[in-house]
């Protein structure tokens, strides 16, 4: 009845609308209140504790990196390259934007960061070659969402954080599942245009692309072959793609100034204070929750109404689907994910196989109004009417929705490279 009631709690104060960090003190002061016999003296000591890991240090340096990517010109060569390959590919735009934004997701590890950096450049230059506004827009705004599935994804970090899962583990565990969403989000991209010629290789510009462009491509396999060799521990691996970053902006392509970059520190710091008093209550929440067993609570209550596995994925993809229209994705991490994964290992699931469900359902949130993040930023940086936006991105929504279906029926995609 306890564990029915904080849910209420939580529930009521997001439909009033409260600040997330309001909502998990009112959580941590409801769990000590009840099961911890009105003691609220640990707070402020499992806050502390919980922010007391070095793995915390990988969000803010990710963050930035991603950030001077995106001020500098790695994102633009990045594209070009991508563009180049994929010219006699009929609606060779389209399938560069979702590439490019699976390539850009590995460096950033952020949506919307990829929507912008790709999407700048893109954007435009589809709406030139001809391509209808709504497929271009569509495009680049579901492009972007696979920034949080492509590893390093700074929501698998935050995963990883709050349910105790192997940061490497929940990488190497997104690249199958987002190769499944990049194939079939890039064969709708060819369908939809299967009537436009295709053009002629250019190997010319090719070649120009892959010699201006060759630091920014070796990004990824710097960053992400140092973590999964062993090299270097995802934390290291963040604070090497940030040094990374800076000699190829500052003394490679010169065009990071000292001006530019502490506006990137300034603008990821402000970021950075948002987002961190919300990771510290939600693992001190996490703490307080195993302490008083609240997890197990919630295995014994949810097991008394479905005893069927398959049912329970059908139904937590169902309220997830729903929470991610109306939270977002940082934050429904941070409050369902402790809860929700103990429930989803008692019905047999691999907490890194669900958190990889978790992650992909949270990432058709960002398409789906009325919080869907990456409309609400279209908004500004496209110019584009609400309506056109969500009207643009329900292929890409049916789409993923099938990449969901897919990636939940087949643990293997997963759990294979581990």
């Amino acid at each position: 009845m306890s564990a029915i009631l904080l849910l209420g709690l939580v529930l009521a104060l997001l439909i009033l609308r409260q600040p997330l960090t309001v909502i998990l003190l009112a959580a941590i002061a409801y769990v000590h209140m009840v099961w911890g016999h009105g003691y609220l003296d640990y707070i402020v000591e499992d806050m502390w504790t919980s922010l007391n890991k070095e793995l915390i240090l990988s969000v803010p340096l990710f963050l930035l990196c991603g950030a001077v990517m995106t001020e500098g010109t790695a994102a633009r060569r990045l594209v070009r390259i991508v563009r180049a390959m994929t010219a006699p590919t009929r609606g060779g735009l389209g399938v560069a934007a979702i590439i490019s934004c699976a390539v850009f997701a590995a460096i950033s590890g952020s949506s919307i960061v990829t929507m912008i950096a790709v999407g700048s450049v893109l954007y435009p230059a589809m709406k030139e070659a001809g391509y209808t506004n709504r497929f271009a827009l569509g495009t680049v705004v579901s492009g972007g969402t696979l920034g949080i599935i492509i590893p390093p994804s700074i929501p698998l970090i935050l995963y990883g954080l709050v349910t105790e899962t192997s940061i490497v583990d929940l990488f190497l565990a997104g690249i199958m599942p987002g190769m499944v969403l990049i194939v079939l989000m890039t064969g709708y991209a060819i369908w939809a245009n299967r009537h436009q010629p295709a053009q002629k290789m250019d190997w010319g510009e090719l070649r120009i692309a892959l010699r201006e462009g060759i630091w920014a491509a070796l990004f990824p396999v710097i960053l992400l072959g140092g973590i999964y060799s062993g090299y270097y521990s995802p934390t290291e691996s963040a604070a090497v793609a940030l040094v990374y970053a800076l000699v190829i902006e500052f003394f490679v392509h010169r065009e990071m100034t000292l001006k530019k970059y502490f506006n990137v520190v300034t603008e990821t710091a402000k970021l950075g204070g948002a987002l961190f008093p919300l990771i510290a209550v939600a693992l001190s929440l996490n703490l307080v929750l195993t302490e008083y067993r609240v997890p197990a609570q919630m295995v014994d209550l949810v097991s008394g109404w479905i005893d069927n596995p398959i049912a329970f994925l059908v139904v937590i993809n169902l309220l997830l689907l729903v929470v991610g229209a109306f939270m977002t994705t940082n934050e429904a991490i941070l409050i369902l994910g402790p809860i929700l994964m103990p429930v989803a290992q008692a019905y047999g699931f691999h907490p890194v196989h669900f958190g990889i469900i978790m992650i992909v359902n949270l990432e058709i949130g960002y398409l789906t109004p009325p919080v869907g993040m990456n409309l609400m930023v279209a908004l500004v940086t496209f110019k584009q009417k609400f309506n056109e936006l969500v009207t643009s991105v329900l292929p890409y929504i049916a789409i993923l929705v099938l990449g969901l279906i897919i990636i939940s029926a087949i643990p293997w995609l997963s759990l294979g490279l581990l």
